[in-house]
């Protein structure tokens, strides 16, 4: 269905679409009728972008309201999902059918297509960016035609995290392994010497590791959440002491939000993202941005923003540190590098947040550091083709792809697409 009412805003409330339609088809056709008869065209997932990535100048679609389930092909370890499939939905069903994901992101609210183009990622050392268990996408081009890229095809590691720019996705193909359950566990007050003295250690001491830190304490990290496979509860990390009750990683933020810290064992999607899918995720009307610098170059660029600690407290709510493997998708944060994300969740003031991540990206300049895709970077074309190994060919792959320009906008083009 085509509707002329406003494509609305984005999460956060930080942007207001300028897209003069937008439709919800309920069918792969239906989809593909209305790209053939639009001169541009975005898809939009969950909304969690801080950006004008999904805008149009004409039509902005979802494929949420497109039915489908999961389906497990057991002989392979994959399973198929519909892309606008929520992580939440797909996980339930999942487990349900005695599979399980890798990893997952910090909320289970967003898309399943949505998470996949802009890079997302959870943490862990053997864990990849929910990017990386890709293994096939269905993309409607625009033609109207379907095509499908699997791995190993010379076009799969472009077209995996493409910022819908390739077409519009509608079916993906993840790689699952069988349910598992997990516990996770919360230590406060981590000294910086600590983790900065063997970050490996700290981040590999858990299947996946979160370091919450707001940079106003100069000696120890505030929260350290640790998620482990099994049901087995880790020890508190050196000279930090386990959380005597349940929290949230925003100061203040309510702790029925988040999912069980308390070392009881649960289901994995129950414990791998921080937030519970049937409540409101972190703050809700807030601004974020995050930062990839390399594994090995880690403890020097936090130590460059620990420097920053001052001046970030006035817009900051929280920072979050994670790890992610490194993998071989050409616009992935952790293309071809073992990878530390450093993220900033703030108050909602963009022109105060826009002037303090300009300084954060210089400190961080010197480790070459990459940005995730969604968040708020102030980043130009030149620095950003530095950043890309692959830059020059993902370019070429999308003129390839769509020579017309009908899933470009100003976004991409400020982004030097």
């Amino acid at each position: 269905m085509t509707s002329s009412t406003p494509a609305g805003r984005n999460w956060a409330g930080n942007v207001e679409f300028r897209a003069p339609r937008f439709a919800e088809p309920t069918t792969v056709e239906e989809l593909a009728e209305l790209v053939q008869s639009a001169s541009r065209v975005r898809a939009v997932g969950s909304r969690h972008t801080f950006s004008a990535l999904a805008d149009s100048d004409d039509l902005m679609v979802s494929v949420e309201a497109v039915p489908g389930s999961v389906t497990v092909h057991a002989e392979r370890g994959t399973a198929s999902v519909p892309a606008g499939m929520r992580y939440a939905e797909a996980a339930r069903e999942l487990d349900a059918a005695g599979w399980a994901l890798g990893a997952m992101a910090s909320l289970p609210h967003i898309t399943v297509a949505g998470a996949i183009a802009t890079g997302t990622h959870g943490s862990g050392d053997a864990a990849g960016s929910l990017s990386d268990a890709v293994v096939a996408l269905d993309i409607l081009r625009a033609d109207g035609d379907l095509a499908t890229v699997r791995r190993g095809d010379p076009d799969f590691a472009g077209a995996v995290v493409a910022l819908g720019s390739l077409g519009i996705v509608t079916r993906v193909e993840f790689a699952v392994e069988p349910s598992y359950c997990m516990t996770q566990v919360v230590d406060r007050g981590l000294p910086w010497d600590t983790a900065l003295d063997d970050l490996d250690a700290v981040m590999g001491s858990a299947d996946s590791v979160s370091l919450f830190t707001r940079w106003a304490d100069a000696e120890r990290i505030d929260q350290v959440w640790r998620k482990t496979r099994g049901e087995s509860v880790p020890a508190a990390l050196p000279g930090a002491h386990r959380a005597g009750e349940a929290g949230h990683p925003l100061p203040g933020g309510p702790a029925e939000n988040c999912t069980d810290q308390t070392g009881v064992p649960g289901p994995w999607f129950e414990r791998l993202p921080h937030f519970r899918a049937e409540f409101t995720p972190s703050h809700g009307e807030e601004l974020q941005s995050e930062f990839f610098v390399p594994r090995d170059r880690a403890a020097d660029a936090l130590h460059a923003v620990r420097a920053l600690g001052s001046r970030l407290q006035a817009l900051l709510y929280v920072s979050e540190i994670r790890s992610i493997r490194a993998d071989e998708l050409w616009l992935s944060g952790a293309y071809g590098r073992d990878t530390i994300g450093i993220h900033f969740t703030w108050r909602r003031d963009e022109p105060a947040v826009r002037a303090l991540v300009l300084t954060i990206e210089a400190a961080l300049a010197p480790f070459d550091a990459r940005t995730h895709w969604g968040k708020v970077f102030t980043a130009d074309p030149e620095l950003l083709g530095r950043a890309y190994p692959r830059w020059a060919d993902f370019t070429a792959l999308r003129e390839r792809w769509d020579p017309r320009g009908v899933f470009h906008n100003a976004q991409l083009a400020a982004w030097g697409m």
